[in-house]
């Protein structure tokens, strides 16, 4: 992180690569060193409370929102009964705060390696961590990665809101674990991973469908737009044992849903399986939107 004159927060994720994001701060307003990584928030002047980890931004009050209406809703609004759903990272609390806008939501495991993230959330980003008081969730701070293998046959989906893939989340990108979550879902379960920027990360996405491709049905990649990432862009892993997300979408149930969602729309579940030709080139998907 380099700060000038304290008033300057600068992303260290892309640096190696002469690509850097400056974001003016009011303040630091906690830092802490885990047993995983160094947890800071901070008070920016644009975006309000942002979470970092490691020096990468993970989330803002701004937009966060887009991230995680959409990591949800296209998942949850694809499969008919989605009751038994488990997030894998997600310590920021706002991936479950959107699956627990589902009714059909009954039991939503978490489960976060590093609990000071979830404790510091709590503390100081509100918004987003409100939900860990909801009683159909249980947090599990340990190893998600182990955790799944403990647990065949038991969800209904399956949202995997990882870091990006170096430090304790490196594991989440490796084919073991894709087999992993396929096991561990039911006969007609589902997955969506945070699954990097196919601007810069093609190489990482071209691998993880591989993953998709070869051990799931009905394989995809969808996308969101998330100005304080790198490149503006993050995209998603779907994959599912049976539901597609197009042809088994659940409209009506959006469409009821829309007065509380600030970026997820039933037209843009659609349009976000819409790739740019150079990315659906190399990772060389069937697609979705034209089933």
């Amino acid at each position: 992180m380099s700060i000038e004159s304290q008033l300057w927060f600068e992303e260290i994720l892309e640096i190696a690569n002469g690509r850097t994001f400056k974001i003016k701060i009011n303040d630091l307003v906690e830092r802490f060193d885990s047993r995983f990584q160094r947890i800071e928030i901070y008070d920016t002047k644009p975006f309000g409370r942002m979470l970092v980890l490691d020096g990468v931004i993970m989330c803002t009050e701004w937009d966060e929102h887009s991230y995680h209406e959409m990591i949800a809703h296209v998942p949850m609004f694809t499969h008919p009964k989605p009751e038994n759903v488990l997030v894998i990272g997600g310590g920021d609390g706002g991936t479950i705060r959107e699956v627990l806008r589902h009714p059909e939501a009954k039991r939503v495991d978490i489960c976060e390696i590093d609990g000071d993230v979830v404790r510091l959330c709590k503390k100081h980003l509100p918004t987003m961590s409100a939900s860990f008081d909801d009683p159909r969730v249980t947090l599990y701070t340990e190893d998600g990665a182990k955790f799944m293998k403990d647990r065949p046959g038991t969800y209904d989906i399956i949202l995997v809101d990882s870091s990006d893939p170096i430090g304790p989340a490196a594991v989440l990108f490796s084919e073991e674990f894709y087999v992993d979550m396929k096991n561990a879902l039911k006969d007609d379960g589902l997955i969506a991973t945070q699954c990097e920027s196919f601007f810069y990360h093609g190489d990482i996405i071209e691998r993880i469908t591989g993953y998709a491709k070869k051990h799931f049905a009905v394989p995809g990649y969808y996308y969101t737009v998330v100005p304080t990432y790198p490149s503006g862009i993050i995209g998603y892993c779907f994959a599912s044992k049976k539901y597609h997300p197009i042809k088994d979408y659940r409209a009506e149930r959006a469409l009821a849903m829309q007065g509380q969602l600030k970026y997820y729309t039933p037209d843009l579940h659609r349009a976000a399986f819409a790739l740019p030709g150079f990315i659906r080139d190399r990772i060389k998907l069937q697609p979705l939107i034209n089933p």
